[in-house]
């Protein structure tokens, strides 16, 4: 019965202990570290709606619902509207003046036009139509103004009283240097629009992060509940043992200490199950928030089940074309290229700010006059005053002179400024300058970050592919091993002890290989990714051995 030495021992040392605490030697076993195994009570789990998923519906609900995406789908339309303003400055402008004005003089003298009167009254009614734009081209504005006015005043020396007049003047501005080539609009709508564009190229990297942030958890659930199936066959291994231990006990075959192991094993594994049933929780509340609305009903209790399994197949991959399309595709360096276009506009306006402001300037007016016409006043007033009507001529009359350009008037100039000294623009140029230079820089340094990034993100490919060949076979070492511990408990030449060792090696032997082929496939992922986004954690650093049970 004891020919095993080791059984031996662990049947000997309960008697010892029994004879040390009889004789006052020992203190008794504090009832506190009473090992007792008892089935785990679970509370019921809170029921709710299943939502069967495999990756490809998992990526499609979270393009569609989320939040992180919704945000940056806003953006672009954003800059719509920043474009929109921008273009504004070209709008064309129509303003309209109404004006009334009365104005009482004081008579002092004849000269002041009165005669007979304290007072020289002036009445004058004018409306004013306005209509300028700044035209898209060259920087050249253009200006109309359409006046009329009625006037009436008790001066006696108008010869139209009332009087009207009404006038149409148009001006034409072009800049010859400075705001020829670009000017402020101009600068702010080129960069308004590479701005829109770098929005397409955030919501794009956005996209692209999310589905491997989906993709990568919807395979960390998958490995989270076959960790809980591995750690409950375990579990179901130690309870069969302690099982056939109190059995062979029973009937003498067995030490009782092998019952005390094996119920502290039970128990042991009894937590680890509790863990992975945690990590199962946890990495479907990472999944659903990617892939749901929060507001739909019964968001945190929709329960996910899995419908695709991480599969194992190696697929070969081209690390040197894959770095040559990241430096192509990648949207960091999309995004920088863009920052270094809006420098160069940066630099274009500025330089062209330092140049001498020249502008040439062309004015052009068609006038016309009417109103009541009176006689002319002759000689030096020695009574009351009475001037006969002349003529009288209407509204009509005076659009007639203006649209037959009786009376024109017309203006050319040109207008120089520079300014004396260091201009704001020239600080600015030399700012811009020496920004773009920094951008060139880090835009190398960039494209050498992306390189290495690809080149690692390959390696962690083909490091992971190794794993899961080597993590195979020491599972099936493992397994072989456990065989050959029951046979020899069976026949006596092993002990329980040995048996739990094999069980917590397959165990450990079996999540390995699972978290090797996740993680092959969560490389491969992140290859893919890496070659059009940024992508940070997971993938990019080796993953570290699973822990033991």
């Amino acid at each position: 019965m004891f020919s095993n030495p080791v059984r031996v021992v662990f049947f000997v040392i309960p008697f010892l202990g029994a004879t040390l605490s009889a004789s006052g030697q020992a203190p008794s076993a504090s009832p506190g570290l009473t090992l007792t195994v008892t089935e785990t009570q679970q509370p019921a789990p809170e029921s709710g709606p299943v939502r069967r998923l495999s990756v490809d519906e998992a990526v499609a609900l979270a393009l569609e619902q989320n939040l992180s995406i919704q945000v940056q789908r806003l953006d672009p339309q954003v800059q719509d509207l920043s474009v929109a303003q921008a273009r504004a400055a070209w709008t064309p402008n129509v303003s309209t003046t109404f004006s009334l004005n009365q104005r009482q003089d004081q008579n002092t003298g004849f000269l002041s036009g009165g005669f007979g009167t304290e007072k020289i009254g002036t009445d004058r009614v004018s409306t004013d139509v306005g209509f300028n734009q700044l035209l898209p081209w060259r920087g050249a504005s253009v200006n109309l103004n359409w006046n009329s006015a009625r006037r009436s005043t008790d001066s006696i020396f108008d010869d139209f009283n009332p009087s009207l007049s009404s006038f149409v003047t148009a001006s034409f501005v072009q800049p010859l240097m400075r705001n020829a080539a670009i000017d402020t609009p101009r600068q702010q709508l080129l960069v308004t629009q590479r701005n829109r564009e770098i929005s397409d190229i955030d919501l794009r990297q956005m996209v692209l992060t999310t589905v491997r942030n989906v993709r990568n958890a919807y395979w960390e659930l998958s490995y989270a509940v076959s960790s809980l199936d591995v750690n409950h066959l375990s579990l179901d291994l130690a309870r069969q043992l302690l099982k056939d231990n109190r059995a062979r006990v029973e009937i003498g075959t067995l030490a009782p200490l092998d019952i005390i192991a094996a119920e502290a094993e039970v128990a042991q594994r009894e937590e680890a199950v509790i863990l992975a049933d945690a990590a199962v929780d946890q990495a479907e509340d990472r999944l659903r928030a990617l892939i749901f609305d929060p507001q739909m009903p019964r968001f945190w209790s929709t329960k996910v089940e899995l419908t695709d399994k991480p599969a194992f197949q190696a697929k070969p991959i081209d690390i040197e074309q894959a770095v040559r399309q990241a430096l192509d595709k990648r949207t960091d360096l999309r995004q920088t290229r863009k920052t270094l276009e809006v420098s160069d506009i940066n630099i274009r306006y500025f330089r062209n700010q330092i140049l001498p402001d020249v502008n040439v300037q062309m004015d052009y007016t068609v006038r016309g006059t009417g109103g009541t016409r009176l006689e002319p006043l002759r000689g030096l007033p020695t009574g009351p005053i009475t001037r006969a009507v002349i003529d009288r001529r209407g509204y009509g009359n005076i659009l007639s002179d203006m649209f037959t350009n009786d009376f024109p008037i017309w203006t050319l100039s040109l207008q120089v400024g520079y300014p004396i000294g260091t201009s704001a623009s020239e600080a600015n140029l030399a700012r811009a300058k020496l920004q773009y230079q920094q951008s060139q820089l880090q835009m190398k340094n960039l494209e050498l970050q992306v390189s290495q990034q690809v080149r690692d993100a390959g390696r962690q490919v083909n490091t992971n592919l190794k794993r899961v060949d080597t993590t195979r076979s020491a599972r099936e070492l493992a397994e072989r091993r456990l065989d050959a511990e029951q046979k020899k408990f069976a026949a006596g030449m092993s002990s329980s002890f040995f048996i739990f060792q094999a069980q917590r090696d397959l165990a450990q032997a079996r999540n390995a290989e699972l978290r090797a082929v996740l993680d092959y496939n969560r490389s491969l992922v992140d290859f893919e990714t890496v070659q059009e986004a940024p992508v940070s954690g997971g993938g990019i650093t080796i993953a570290p051995a699973a822990n033991k049970n």
